[in-house]
């Protein structure tokens, strides 16, 4: 069964959403039938390679808000991540472009890390100050989950995945996701925000049961022979 999840890694809700898929799906019976591709969605693609301010700062400037209120929403955050044990840390976090980061998620896919990948970003973003948009950092970063650096420098040397991360936006716009994290099973449900795991688990025992129909036993009535074979005996 396929699931598709739209998400940017500087988004904190899809780091949430990310943990909250995970308690789900350790909870799904079929999880080891469940192939995780992560596409790509870019917040802000006219954002700097490495932004200067902080991101409160940042925060309050993009929504009209004052400072207070903008480090009382982080603050809000720094509490639910902390229930689905994530560690933000806005006070150093650098945000940045996120173009590359997708690309190298796009080589990750075909190494066959990207959820490794996908996780490694998030923490190196929220949690320990990286630089998301440093070069130099990421190919380090991606070295960690088996992405080789000089295949990480030579991705980010030319436009290597370029058009597939624009594929993944331009599908988003068709499907009229316009914010992250966005979930998509099966190409049949798609489920908007970082739902509660048990939302999320309803959604993947029903795509499930939807594309794997049980047989339904027809009584046949009176007359009808007994013709079935159990524990090596059969009817005669």
């Amino acid at each position: 069964m396929n699931v598709e999840i739209w998400s940017d890694v500087v988004c904190p809700w899809c780091y949430i959403g990310k943990r909250r898929f995970e308690t789900a799906l350790s909870q799904f019976a079929h999880r080891d039938d469940v192939e995780l591709v992560w596409r790509s969605f870019e917040l802000d693609p006219t954002a700097p390679a490495i932004r200067t301010e902080d991101t409160a700062a940042h925060l309050a400037a993009k929504y009209g808000m004052s400072r207070e209120q903008a480090k009382a929403s982080q603050d809000r955050l720094v509490k639910l991540g902390a229930e689905d044990g994530l560690e933000y840390r806005f006070d150093i976090s650098r945000s940045g472009n996120t173009f590359d980061g997708h690309r190298l998620l796009h080589l990750a896919h075909e190494l066959g890390v990207q959820d490794a990948a996908k996780e490694r970003l998030f923490r190196a973003y929220f949690t320990e100050g990286e630089a998301i948009g440093d070069p130099t950092a990421l190919t380090r970063l991606l070295a960690e989950v088996g992405v080789p650096e000089t295949e990480s420098r030579a991705v980010l040397e030319s436009d290597r995945y370029a058009d597939a991360v624009r594929a993944d936006e331009n599908e988003a716009r068709e499907l009229g996701i316009n914010g992250v994290p966005f979930f998509v099973v099966e190409r049949r449900y798609g489920v908007s925000g970082a739902q509660p795991a048990d939302v999320l688990l309803q959604v993947l025992e029903r795509a499930w049961a939807e594309s794997h129909p049980t047989p339904q036993l027809i009584s046949v009535g009176a007359g009808a022979s007994d013709t079935t074979c159990t524990d090596e005996t059969c009817a005669i």
